[in-house]
């Protein structure tokens, strides 16, 4: 199985946890990323990840988050056809990260896109290739 988590999935855990949702929501984030490192779970890269992420003014989260690339299998990298693919994800009420992110998921042939975003989550019933979820949801779903 692979997954491609994006950028508001990996900084749960940075998240202030005071609320019970976001502090789930790390946790389960945190387990899948076990679950990356013991091999259960191959984790998609992207440039997309790479230049959010350079954009963090946290210097250990930024460099956290960017370890993770050493964990991926896939690095996907602009393409003529992932920036069309991204701009039809447009028109799914998207917005142009999170449309590229998307388009990346899907390029990397992921079967699952792992987000905390509520606005690409309500998006999720209009993209067909390839599943939008949770991470506590998708821990709930392949029963890990």
């Amino acid at each position: 199985m692979r997954i491609y988590l994006d950028n508001c999935c990996f900084n749960r855990p940075f998240d202030d946890q005071g609320q019970v949702k976001i502090r789930l929501e790390a946790e389960a984030k945190l387990f899948i990323q076990e679950s990356i490192r013991a091999g259960d779970i191959e984790l998609a890269w992207s440039y997309i990840l790479d230049y959010e992420n350079s954009a963090n003014p946290f210097p250990e989260r930024r460099n956290t988050i960017s370890s993770w690339k050493e964990h991926s299998t896939i690095d996907v990298e602009e393409s003529p056809d992932l920036l069309v693919l991204a701009k039809s994800l447009l028109k799914k009420r998207l917005s142009a990260y999170d449309a590229l992110h998307v388009a990346c998921g899907i390029t990397a042939d992921c079967d699952n896109f792992l987000t905390t975003d509520d606005n690409i989550l309500k998006q999720a019933k209009y993209i067909n290739d390839i599943v939008i979820i949770d991470p506590l949801s998708f821990i709930r779903e392949i029963n890990l």
